[in-house]
């Protein structure tokens, strides 16, 4: 069996990780394709490298752009991709312009198409997320759910005969990653000369919260007006776009610093006292570490998180700020993502629906 999987953003190359070794284990001929979409080597190359990825086979190198010219240009790329290689699966992840362009391509060349993380939802058609990953999930040839919430959502829409409930892959990396980084010191407070549980780690980078001046500004200066320092790793794209706007990130306790590799991430978190995001990802990887966490959005998909009282939605500076500074949730042994096995268990979807 030959599986083709597309990437091109962060928490991408993390879902790809178990992925590529469960491929490897059962004798999966897999090949990688990165878009480009993620292109700064922090959020890109050195991902691979730390987890154990490799090289990519393919990589397109689109690039920056606006959403109908990223698109449109990996759309263009990957029709050569797909008919050299000529996959049993094209396999694509999560929510970005990468894969509702792989799920494109194949579809049109009639090459089944896998969709890893179907069925999350957010109910915002503002958000480019949630129009990528409905596409893809109504595109796709199979649908892995990581969640039973994700199986209802796509049962709703018509859509349970092609799903899989599988669990979620993330919580594979995350557990053998929490492992390897164990309770070693976070290299992030030994540079900044931080105490372990003294400062809040803080990822922000969605278009709502970042194009709009204002809107920066706001967060900014509420995250500067925490009670404990606040990291900001901060993406090139909202660097750029705080200089354009004249917002300093490092003013008051906020703090900014550049994105970290994927294991430096988790031991961060670990050490933190709390994780203030807009990431799908780090809500869920919080959750996972039992750190709370406070998402500047006025939803998620991850729903458990915020039902088991681990992630709290806050949308202005005040509720960011009573949000962080809340008690500590009680702890839970829920486990709404699964063992650490999702990533077997898409291989042997896979196989057994070739």
């Amino acid at each position: 069996m030959k599986i083709v999987s597309v990437v091109g953003a962060r928490p991408q190359f993390v879902k790809l990780a178990p992925i590529h070794k469960a491929a490897l284990a059962a004798g999966v001929d897999h090949v990688i394709v990165h878009t480009g979409q993620h292109y700064d080597p922090m959020l890109s190359d050195v991902f691979f490298e730390d987890l154990g990825i490799g090289t990519p086979d393919v990589h397109l190198g689109v690039g920056s752009g606006s959403h109908g010219v990223q698109t449109g240009a990996m759309l263009a790329a990957l029709d050569a991709v797909f008919d050299e290689h000529r996959p049993d699966w094209v396999l694509v992840y999560g929510d970005t312009n990468s894969t509702v362009a792989a799920a494109l391509s194949a579809v049109k060349m009639h090459i089944p198409v896998a969709h890893l993380e179907a069925g999350l939802r957010s109910f915002n058609r503002r958000m480019p997320e949630e129009h990528n990953r409905v596409m893809t999930d109504h595109a796709a040839d199979l649908l892995l759910a990581p969640t039973q919430v994700a199986v209802d959502h796509l049962a709703a829409e018509g859509l349970s005969q092609r799903t899989e409930l599988v669990g979620d892959v993330m919580t594979d990396v995350l557990f053998e990653v929490r492992d390897q980084v164990g309770d070693a010191e976070s290299a992030l407070v030994e540079e900044l000369g931080l105490e372990r549980g003294g400062y809040y780690l803080a990822t922000i980078h969605r278009a709502e919260n970042t194009d709009d001046p204002a809107r920066l500004g706001e967060i900014a200066s509420g995250l500067a007006e925490l009670d404990r320092p606040v990291v900001l790793l901060a993406h090139p794209r909202v660097v750029a776009k705080a200089a354009a706007h004249g917002i300093d990130l490092n003013q008051g306790t906020l703090i900014a610093h550049v994105p970290l590799p994927y294991p430096a991430l988790i031991a961060a978190a670990l050490s933190s006292a709390g994780v203030v995001t807009d990431s799908g990802g780090l809500q869920k990887e919080a959750f996972l570490l039992h750190v709370p966490c406070t998402t500047v959005r006025t939803e998620t998909e991850w729903v458990e998180t915020v039902e088991l009282g681990w992630n709290v939605l806050a949308n202005s500076a005040s509720e960011i700020a009573a949000a962080v500074t809340r008690e500590r949730p009680a702890d839970t042994e829920a486990a709404p993502y699964g063992d650490g096995h999702a990533a077997e268990r898409v291989i042997e979807v896979l196989s057994s629906r070739r």
